[in-house]
């Protein structure tokens, strides 16, 4: 009898410590599994910080590209955008807000059509946008999408398809855009884009020559063109693997100069 006692206690015990070890394995589990992968808006914001962060606010920036000085600066809590183009004795000034394009030569305020007015302010703004990336990629217009990894000249990056809604996107809100971040910095490596004007296209721009001027990141670019319209954009970054891109031109900004505001 005595020994029967002493089984059915052991097994007891056994069995107290069997759905101990089960709720210990089961507790566990129920525990939030550590996160292993980023979000688009993860991988744009700390681009954006390694890249500048709160610099590109309260920083003003002037340099020249192509023979035309460039100023970005504050006025009043507003940002304005310049261009100032110089031929032999006259001064052509656009100044770009985000209610307003103006043109002065030799400041003189000259008048313009809508249509003329736009097509300059957009030109501004691109050369500043290109310029300044990638914070203008938080803009409220802006939809990105994470495409997953990709590696390119043996370097992984995350790949980001943007495009912009039509309200605050401008006149060119349907181009299609991918920007590949390098996994480790969170740098913009490339970046390609589909456009419609002139006929329309493509190009893929590559990155070189970074510098930090004063807090803020800058970089040249080769301008790579595709041979084909017909080429999917997400599919650009493989013809450029394979050296299948045609170099069209080199992107380069000179006299760089950033002060605080």
């Amino acid at each position: 009898m005595l020994c029967l006692i002493l089984r059915l206690y052991r097994k007891t015990n056994q069995m107290k410590r069997f759905f101990v070890s089960t709720l210990v394995l089961l507790a566990l589990a129920c525990k939030e599994k550590p996160k292993t992968s980023l979000t688009v808006q993860e991988i744009v914001d700390k681009s954006i910080l390694d890249s500048g962060g709160k610099h590109y606010i309260n920083h003003n920036t002037s340099f020249f590209f192509r023979n035309r000085q460039y100023i970005s600066e504050s006025s009043n809590g507003e940002k304005v955008l310049k261009r100032i183009s110089f031929l032999d004795s006259i001064t052509i000034t656009d100044v770009k807000t985000t209610s307003s394009f103006k043109r002065y030569v030799n400041d003189t305020l000259v008048s313009l059509s809508d249509s003329i007015a736009n097509r300059y302010s957009n030109s501004v703004n691109s050369v500043h946008y290109f310029t300044r990336l990638p914070f203008g990629l938080n803009d409220k217009a802006v939809k990105k999408e994470l495409l997953g990894e990709e590696i390119i000249k043996g370097k992984n990056h995350y790949k980001v398809k943007v495009t912009f809604a039509q309200n605050g996107g401008g006149d060119d809100f349907d181009d299609v855009y991918v920007y590949w971040f390098n996994k480790k910095t969170f740098k913009p490596s490339y970046l390609a884009y589909d456009f419609h004007v002139n006929g329309g296209g493509q190009r893929f721009r590559e990155a070189y020559n970074e510098r930090y001027v004063n807090g803020i990141r800058f970089v040249d670019y080769n301008n790579f063109k595709s041979k084909s319209k017909e080429t999917s954009i997400l599919d650009i970054a493989q013809l450029f693997e394979k050296g299948e891109l045609e170099l069209l031109s080199k992107i380069e900004i000179l006299e760089l100069e950033v002060t605080p505001n």
